[in-house]
């Protein structure tokens, strides 16, 4: 029995948005997401067909606490809510079986505009060494994917195995609400979750683990990225894989915080030399930082050359 998500988010006051918002793809009822607080924005999804829970941010997670949270209620009070509305919680959610078409590229793919280089050169990129490095396009004013709208975006491949099985994507004109966008699961050749985001044939012993792929960028083609601060049991096999030393460098929020930890705990318990990473006015240890993607390139670079000797 599905939950009527939007009755209850309309009869408690809670904000959110639906189809037709740019926060919101088709299928989906968004709102702001209770576990990573300090990340404005509709991030939280609510899948209407499947009855689960996805941050884009922070990953997946369980209705009944995550409402709970929502509506500011017990776990207790807010089951009673949650059958009030439709839905009778089960042990564990069955997610409907994903058809797989043709993996491809959003329409008006083409080589990095001036738009594009600005964007980048903005945050201290050198455009040319990104885009021949890690094959970085982009598209202009008009790109659709399955109508989902990648106007003026960063076309960003996901390699593995020396093939594209997928892609994201990073807004350039800092106005849209959604950053990035994801190839639709469909499209994937494999799950993007499932894998790492980095240049494999460059990866030594020793890896930088971050969060995204702007953070790659700029600590190099010795990082890899988990898309997002949330990581897989697919994505912890691979680094166990492919490392036996990894530093975790995520961002300062402290969500963030705790899951590098958590990542770093679940990495030893694996046998990798794990350690955290913090960055703050030449101090790696400090308790207070910023996060890798805002780093000058020199700070970048030193830190590289400390981790990787």
């Amino acid at each position: 029995m599905i939950m009527d998500i939007t009755q209850l988010y309309q009869d408690f006051s809670v904000d959110f948005v639906t189809e037709g918002h740019k926060h919101s793809r088709p299928g989906w009822a968004n709102t702001e997401c209770p576990w990573c607080t300090g990340n404005p924005g509709y991030h939280l999804g609510y899948d209407l067909s499947g009855d689960y829970y996805y941050c884009w941010r922070c990953g997946w997670h369980p209705v009944l606490p995550t409402v709970a949270k929502l509506l500011n209620q017990s776990e207790r009070e807010a089951q009673g809510i949650i059958r009030q509305y439709g839905l009778y919680l089960q042990q564990r959610t069955v997610k409907k079986p994903i058809v797989k078409v043709e993996h491809r590229l959003p329409s008006n793919v083409e080589p990095l505009g001036a738009r594009h280089r600005g964007y980048l050169e903005k945050r201290g990129f050198d455009s040319y060494k990104i885009e021949r490095e890690w094959n970085i396009t982009g598209t202009g004013p008009i790109s659709l994917l399955d109508k989902i709208n990648f106007r003026f975006r960063l076309i960003i491949p996901i390699i593995w195995d020396n093939q594209q099985v997928s892609f994201t994507s990073r807004d350039v004109t800092d106005k849209s609400e959604l950053r990035y966008i994801t190839c639709p699961k469909d499209r994937e050749i494999i799950e993007h979750k499932h894998i790492l985001y980095g240049i494999q044939e460059n990866w030594k012993s020793t890896g930088i683990c971050c969060e995204g792929p702007s953070d790659c960028w700029r600590m190099g083609t010795s990082s890899f990225a988990c898309f997002g601060i949330k990581y897989t049991n697919e994505q912890l096999r691979k680094i166990a894989k492919n490392f036996k030393r990894v530093a975790v460098f995520f961002d300062t929020d402290p969500q963030a915080d705790i899951q590098a930890k958590k990542l770093v705990a679940d990495l030893r318990f694996r046998g990798v030399d794990a350690f955290q990473v913090i960055w703050k006015g030449g101090l790696l240890e400090a308790m207070q930082g910023t996060d890798p993607g805002s780093l000058k390139q020199e700070d970048a670079d030193y830190i590289v050359k400390q981790i990787i000797k």
